[in-house]
């Protein structure tokens, strides 16, 4: 754990991200409302964006990444066609934008290309969400077939935007790829499940044969317990999203007790409210603690797991290829506090990276404002 420059640990994996809500941050914190009013203010930044714009704030947002230490990137991604739901011409234009970003960072990443057809059950896509659907599983199968790239991953965006019965060609076509899906985010989501279904989404998932050892669940925050012990039989991963979660008054997760029924926790930024897995690290303890009333559910051991040999499990990921992070030991948020995970996964930032190395190349030599610079500009493009 400690280096010539101070701690060093394995490179992290972020499981979740979308890259195009990095735009969002200190926009959608305004004012008040609920996780469905912020999705409004999304709606309207994917309205915007074409694929050079995306390249450029992809390219700026997974370049923050690296300069927090995270290695490896798992990218939600369904903003697939032009505004008015037309393919583009390369119908994986903005999927291989998002690739090419990657690669000119020096990210690794698996682009986890999201079957997303309906605006809610039963409800037909609409407006911007015209982007994000294919029309059926079927044609979102051949069109993501067409990558002819192993680095591309399924997602199935949420029992909200697929239908039970579309479900399984999803599934089939992950075959040995890893498979992510929103799950349980919010309670309106398991209401709508149960009035249209009559279970919960994690039962609806089950039935459909999408649960297992390469499927991720995302959030399952308002899990039952009968959920939980699915989930663990099933041997899936969860990737748990705090600060996302906080920000979104989403709930407090679960991560203790997903852990006992024998999931593997992975972590995401998710929103990019903030990307920080140091601090994602802390909200998994943090929501617990906040949660149960008690301390010390988890160690930094492994809270570290979680965010570095999980997480690029959970990707399909090598973790021998993650790299290594070196930590400033003095600054203001390290200093006095040892050498040791605990100070990494308790007082650092990713602001106190100060170099990234992954197969003898730096990817990050400690300049955080050139980073902050890159973004500003991306993020101002969008916006214009």
């Amino acid at each position: 754990m400690s280096g010539s420059r101070g701690l060093t640990v394995p490179g992290m994996a972020n499981a979740h991200s979308h890259a195009f809500h990095r735009a969002l941050r200190g926009r959608t914190q305004q004012g008040t409302g609920s996780f469905w009013t912020w999705r409004e203010q999304m709606y309207d930044l994917a309205a915007r964006l074409t694929p050079d714009l995306y390249f450029d704030l992809a390219r700026a947002v997974y370049a923050e990444m690296l300069a927090g230490g995270i290695t490896a990137v798992g990218e939600f991604h369904y903003l697939h066609h032009q505004p008015d739901g037309t393919p583009y011409e390369d119908p994986n234009e903005m999927g291989r934008a998002v690739l090419a970003a990657a690669d000119d960072v020096g990210i690794r990443i698996r682009l986890l290309d999201t079957c997303y057809l309906t605006a809610g059950i039963g409800q037909p896509a609409e407006g911007v969400q015209r982007r994000f659907s294919d029309g059926s599983a079927d044609a979102w199968a051949e069109r993501v077939a067409a990558f002819d790239d192993d680095r591309v991953g399924a997602a199935i965006h949420s029992v909200r935007a697929v239908p039970a019965d579309q479900m399984g060609i999803v599934a089939a076509w992950a075959a040995d790829r890893p498979l992510h899906v929103h799950l349980s985010e919010q309670p309106a989501e398991n209401d709508a499940c149960r009035a249209a279904y009559g279970v919960t989404p994690t039962a609806l998932l089950a039935d459909a044969g999408v649960l297992g050892p390469r499927t991720t669940l995302v959030h399952a925050t308002h899990v039952t317990d009968d959920d939980v012990r699915t989930i663990g039989d099933a041997g899936c991963f969860v990737c748990l999203c705090p600060t996302t979660e906080r920000d979104l008054a989403d709930g407090l997760g679960r991560g203790a007790d997903l852990r006992a029924a024998g999931t593997r926790i992975s972590l995401g930024s998710d929103s990019h409210a903030v990307v920080d897995l140091f601090e994602e690290m802390r909200g998994v303890e943090m929501h617990d603690r906040l949660r149960t009333g008690v301390r010390g559910h988890w160690t930094a051991r492994a809270l570290l797991d979680c965010a570095t040999t999980h997480g690029h499990a959970s990707l399909g990921l090598d973790p021998a290829g993650a790299g290594a992070v070196a930590i400033d030991p003095v600054s203001p948020r390290t200093a006095g506090a040892g050498a040791d995970e605990h100070a990494t996964v308790f007082a650092a930032t990713a602001a106190d990276v100060a170099e990234v190395v992954v197969d003898g190349r730096v990817l990050f030599d400690g300049d955080h404002a050139r980073v902050g610079h890159d973004l500003d500009a991306a993020i101002e493009k969008v916006w214009q």
